[in-house]
């Protein structure tokens, strides 16, 4: 069986937003106890998340705003923009963040670990280089990405971003780079506002982005009907050798500031079909970091049904795949359609 990392720490629930902001600690308070309650969770190693440097950091942001963080983080409260809270810890817990995102990559790259997921805060993928914005402070799946390319050679890795919001800090950062596969399936129009199926890259990157947005009240079924028709034929093209998942919650049904509808079955069936894309490509490194999801209740439940799925407790069963077909709208098979269409001069498997 799989050994699943997973990245818990305390440091994470002192980053401190005002009263009623949705990205409160709350959020992981509700995973970490319902982690610590269920006893069927087995092959499971906790990591420590370190610190991360100034160097980690400016692999993707900018030492000025490196600064700003910093300056604005020994305030009691400040703001980086109007939805992006910081306080007295933020700095130091944004920083574990990401460091819990290097821990656990040079983990799987020494095969101590098969998966992981690093359940932090506060999220990362609207984060740009010199601009914090949408809760997020660092990128911590851009810098992990950056990381990985840089110490271990990497060549090609995928970043899936199955978060409702579009991840424009992430897309924006590879948008012309060929070694990064970036995979967004979102809810649109929705803040940020970007993700459009014409954003495909620029460059040499042109083609390495891959935007599926999706209209409100969709669910299970079609997020898999994408994942199958899209992503896994051009992943096993492209062949990453790391996956690394902006894993938000917020598609999920109950969640306050979305209109999706999948369920905590579909959350894992989704990781189900990442981790076969992984055993298939990169001897099944998968790594997930936690971004939205603002149902207190629902997000517990969505990540301990993602982590059995990691740790191999979920058993399917071989006509899974065909029920989620069934159940899907018939409008998601002219969205699919569109996205082939535009990445069809560019994969091979689309022609």
């Amino acid at each position: 069986m799989p050994v699943t990392g997973i990245v818990k720490d305390s440091i994470y629930l002192k980053h401190h937003t005002m009263d009623g902001h949705p990205e409160t600690a709350e959020r992981l308070r509700s995973i970490y106890k319902l982690l610590s309650e269920d006893t069927s969770l087995k092959n499971i190693r906790m990591i420590k998340p370190r610190i991360a440097q100034i160097d980690d950091l400016l692999l993707f942001h900018k030492l000025h705003y490196i600064e700003r963080v910093k300056i604005e983080s020994a305030k009691p409260v400040s703001f980086l923009d109007m939805d992006t809270v910081v306080s007295r810890h933020s700095f130091d817990v944004a920083c574990h963040a990401v460091g819990g995102v290097l821990e656990v990559i040079d983990a799987i790259m020494k095969n101590e670990i098969a998966n992981a997921f690093v359940l932090c805060r506060p999220p990362g993928h609207h984060a740009e280089p010199a601009k914090g914005m949408g809760f997020c402070i660092f990128n911590n799946v851009s810098i992990g990405a950056a990381y990985a390319l840089k110490k271990y050679s990497m060549e090609r890795i995928l970043i899936v971003d199955w978060d409702l919001h579009h991840g424009n800090g992430t897309q924006d950062f590879f948008y012309d780079d060929p070694r990064v596969l970036y995979f967004s399936i979102h809810e649109f129009p929705s803040y940020p506002g970007s993700g459009r199926i014409e954003e495909i890259g620029m460059d040499r990157g042109r083609g390495y982005t891959i935007n599926v947005p999706l209209f409100s009240g969709l669910g299970d079924s079609e997020y898999v009907m994408v994942i199958e028709n899209i992503l896994k034929p051009v992943a096993m093209e492209f062949s990453p050798q790391l996956i690394l998942v902006s894993a938000g919650f917020d598609p999920y049904h109950g969640d306050p500031l979305g209109g999706m509808r999948l369920t905590e079955e579909g959350f894992a069936f989704i990781t189900k079909q990442l981790m076969d894309i992984a055993d298939e490509c990169c001897s099944g490194r998968l790594i997930l970091v936690l971004e939205g999801g603002y149902s207190i209740e629902g997000i517990g439940r969505c990540v301990r049904e993602v982590i059995r799925q990691l740790t191999g407790s979920i058993v399917w069963d071989e006509n899974e795949i065909v029920r989620f077909i069934r159940n899907s709208q018939v409008a998601i098979g002219v969205i699919i359609r569109r996205v082939r269409d535009v990445l069809r001069p560019y994969w091979p498997c689309f022609q």
